[in-house]
């Protein structure tokens, strides 16, 4: 076992570069195994760990891939500024997006390197409290988690308490401000910035939020140095990140990837039954990539940005020429516009607009003019609510428009192709509130009809 501040003497070596470094083949492994694995950690001095993981270029695994470094550094600095104030850290697990599964995988399969990164972190910024926050998949294995932090109380590595929180169900459930909304008794609603949580959040207390991924690689980082982090990834996207992989594919599921590495290749290993048309990179807040033009990008922020897509929480769905993205999109765009808050217009107005648009795009037979008003509205919505949902909406509507444009000319032209009547291929969640705008028959009601632009 490690003492807190004393150095680390390895019983367990770094993964090699061969090897996974976050999640351990045959299962969970129990605290003596995690520690034989891993090594024992101990508590660097906190500028020390905080430059390390500044070095390592390490970015946030949930979808926004700020630097975690400099996160972790404003938490800290924030937390000296308030005197006896102590931080919180916040790990989150909420998995809000349905075509992700890695967090509540790594949950599962790893959750003593999450709790290290926990301790390790609050060291850090000064904290003195932990939530480790568990979505609506994760929350069936929350005894195992509780097994583990006991195991940990028993061998005296709970430098702090932890404590597991529920999270709300909902798209925005797991969003940074509307998770500390409900940590502090609140509705799971985003709310405004400024105070951003590093000042004020969980308790008006200075509040690191991490996904439980990012956390995982500072357990890492803590042991074996940015140096080592460094050895796979690029340069400017380093590291490894896991991914999820979904749709048409032969084998779905969770996959750890070296950032930077080809998306063909990454496909070839998922196994493709039959020819691809598009990739949604990203999840639901993120973008389409024509396949097979494509195939040649590298799955990382820094090479999918460029390509008018992103990596975000690590999400690629693959779709066959035998389903309509049109399609696809309009149902995303539907189950997005049914979690709005409703708290500022893009939300309000906008959201239920777009999702109206698209739906008489993909399943009915829209005119040119339509075609327009989507457009302006993905300009309309974008940058002006109290979260990113609009953005994310707008950035997928374009990604669509320009991708599947010649589906599009012929929806135009002829009506619905045959394949906008095939089952859902991407997860669409129940409507959580009645306001749902989607159609459940796929299929424009009288009432659109009437709200068409012109």
């Amino acid at each position: 076992m490690s003492v807190p501040g004393a150095p680390a003497s390895m019983t367990g070596q770094p993964p090699s570069p061969q090897e996974l470094r976050l999640i351990p083949t045959g299962g969970p492994l129990d605290l003596p195994a995690h520690l034989d694995r891993y090594g024992p950690f101990y508590l660097r001095a906190a500028d020390r760990l905080i430059s390390e993981v500044e070095q390592s270029g390490l970015t946030g695994r949930g979808g926004g891939a700020f630097p975690a470094g400099r996160k972790l550094r404003t938490v800290a600095q924030a937390a000296r500024r308030g005197g006896r104030t102590s931080a919180v850290v916040v790990a989150n697990g909420s998995e809000s997006e349905p075509a992700s599964s890695k967090d509540t995988v790594l949950l599962r399969s790893a959750p003593h390197l999450i709790l290290d990164g926990i301790a390790l972190a609050a060291a850090a910024v000064g904290a003195s409290s932990a939530y480790l926050c568990l979505g609506e998949r994760a929350q069936p294995g929350e005894r195992f988690l509780l097994q583990a932090i006991a195991e940990r109380e028993r061998a005296g590595l709970n430098h702090v308490p932890v404590e597991l929180a529920a999270t709300a169900a909902g798209y925005l459930s797991g969003q940074e401000t509307a998770l500390i909304a409900t940590l502090n008794g609140g509705p799971p609603l985003p709310t405004l910035v400024p105070p951003l949580p590093a000042e004020r959040g969980a308790h008006r207390r200075p509040t690191l939020v991490m996904n439980v991924e990012t956390l995982a690689h500072v357990a890492l980082i803590g042991r074996y140095g940015a140096g080592w982090f460094r050895e796979l990834g690029s340069a400017g996207s380093p590291g490894t990140a896991l991914v999820t992989i979904s749709g048409a594919v032969n084998r779905p599921g969770v996959y750890e990837i070296p950032l930077g590495v080809r998306l063909g290749e990454l496909l070839q290993r998922a196994g493709l039954p039959e020819r691809p048309q598009a990739a949604l990179t990203g999840g639901y807040f993120g973008a389409w990539l024509p396949l097979p033009d494509a195939l040649g990008v590298g799955v990382s922020e820094e090479r999918l940005r460029p390509a008018g897509a992103a990596l975000g929480p690590g999400v690629l769905a693959v779709l066959p020429e035998s389903r309509c993205g049109l399609a696809e999109t309009a149902r995303i765009v539907g189950f997005l516009a049914s979690q709005i808050a409703g708290q500022c217009g893009p939300c309000v107005n906008g959201m239920p607009a777009l999702a109206e648009a698209m739906n008489w795009i993909a399943f009915g037979q829209p005119e040119a003019d339509l075609v327009g008003w989507a457009q302006q509205l993905t300009r309309l919505v974008s940058g002006r609510g109290a979260c990113h949902l609009p953005d994310g909406a707008a950035a997928l509507v374009a990604s669509a428009i320009s991708v599947f444009d010649a589906d599009l000319r012929a929806h135009v032209a002829a009506g619905p192709c045959a394949r906008a009547g095939a089952a859902p291929l991407l997860p669409i969640p129940r409507p959580s509130h009645p306001s749902d705008p989607r159609q459940p028959e796929g299929r424009p009601t009288r009432r659109q009809l009437s709200r068409r632009p012109g």
